[in-house]
C-alpha cells in the first residue's frame, strides 16, 4: 500500500545540483533547512516563460513548495516542485568564489544523506556563502574551515575536540594534539617521531583545539572562523585528510577542475 503526503507549507532551500529530465524539466538536489537533503522535480522550469526558470540558481536562497507524493518503495521520494521563490540574499558567485561554493556543494551532496535535517548545517551554509566573497584569502579560508568543520560535526565523525579520544583526557593547551581519521585527537609526537622531536604534520596547539570546540559547542559562527584563522595551513592539510577519509576517496571534482585550470594558465 502506499501512502500519500501533501507537504504544503513553503521550505527554506537552495539548489545543490541540476539534472537534466527531459527537455522542458529539470531533477534538483536541494539542501532544505526543514527536510536536509531532497530531490525535487521541476516541471517545465527550462521553458523560457517559466517564472522558475530564473530562481532555481546555485547559492540563491530560495523558498519552494512541494506537491503531494506517493511513497511506498524502498526508492528515494522525488518530489514534485509546485512553486519556488527567491529568498532574499548576496549576488551570484563569481570567480574563485565561485568554485568555492562548489566546493561547498560537492561536501553535502556526498556526506548528508536524503531527509535527514540538519538546521544548524543551514545556517552555517548560508553565512558561508557571503564570506566567499570576503576581501582577502585568508578570511575566505577561515569560513571554508569553519564550515568544514560544522559539516563533520552535525554527520556525526567529529570527536570532541576538548579531549584525547583515546584515554577522553582533557586538552592541555600548551601541548600539542594531531586530529587523525582512525585515532581522533592524540598526542602528535608519536613514539617514532619523539626521538627527534618531530610533530606530526598539521599538528595544533591544545588551545586552538579547545577553542574551536567551544565554538562548535556555542555555534558562534564569528568564534569559529576567528579560531580556524589562528591555524589556516595546519587546518587545511587535517581537515583534508578527515574529509577524504570520510568520503572514502581522496579526489573531489571540484578541486580536480581547479587544479586543471591553474595548471593551464
Amino acid at each position: 500500500m502506499s501512502a500519500k503526503r501533501n507537504t504544503q507549507a513553503p521550505l527554506s532551500a537552495y539548489v545543490l545540483h541540476r539534472y537534466d529530465w527531459s527537455e522542458s524539466s529539470l531533477i534538483l538536489d536541494l539542501f532544505t533547512r526543514e527536510q536536509g537533503r531532497i530531490a525535487v522535480a521541476a516541471k517545465g522550469a527550462k521553458r523560457p516563460y517559466s517564472q522558475m526558470r530564473a530562481v532555481l540558481l546555485p547559492f540563491q536562497r530560495i523558498h519552494v513548495t512541494l506537491g503531494r507524493i506517493r511513497t511506498g518503495s524502498a526508492d528515494s521520494e522525488i518530489q514534485t516542485l509546485r512553486a519556488a521563490e527567491w529568498g532574499g540574499g548576496a549576488a551570484m558567485l563569481t570567480g574563485g568564489a565561485l568554485f568555492s561554493g562548489f566546493y561547498l556543494n560537492e561536501l553535502l551532496m556526498k556526506l548528508l544523506a536524503r531527509h535527514d535535517p540538519h538546521p544548524a548545517l543551514f545556517d552555517a551554509y548560508a553565512l558561508a556563502l557571503p564570506a566567499l566573497t570576503a576581501a582577502g584569502d585568508a578570511a575566505v579560508q577561515a569560513a571554508l574551515r569553519a564550515f568544514e568543520l560544522t559539516l563533520l560535526r552535525e554527520v556525526g565523525v567529529l570527536p570532541d575536540l576538548s579531549l584525547a579520544t583515546l584515554t577522553q583526557q582533557p586538552l592541555q593547551a600548551s601541548q600539542t594534539y594531531a586530529l587523525l581519521p582512525e585515532l581522533g585527537v592524540s598526542a602528535s609526537r608519536t613514539e617514532n617521531s619523539a626521538s627527534n622531536g618531530a610533530d606530526h604534520p598539521g599538528a595544533l596547539t591544545g588551545e586552538v583545539f579547545l577553542a574551536l570546540n567551544a565554538a562548535l559547542v556555542q555555534g558562534d559562527a564569528c568564534a569559529l572562523r576567528h579560531a580556524c584563522g589562528s591555524a589556516l595551513p595546519e587546518l587545511k592539510s587535517t581537515l583534508r585528510g578527515l574529509l577524504h577519509y570520510h568520503l572514502g576517496s581522496d579526489r573531489l571534482r571540484t578541486r580536480q577542475v581547479m587544479l586543471t585550470l591553474a595548471n593551464s594558465l
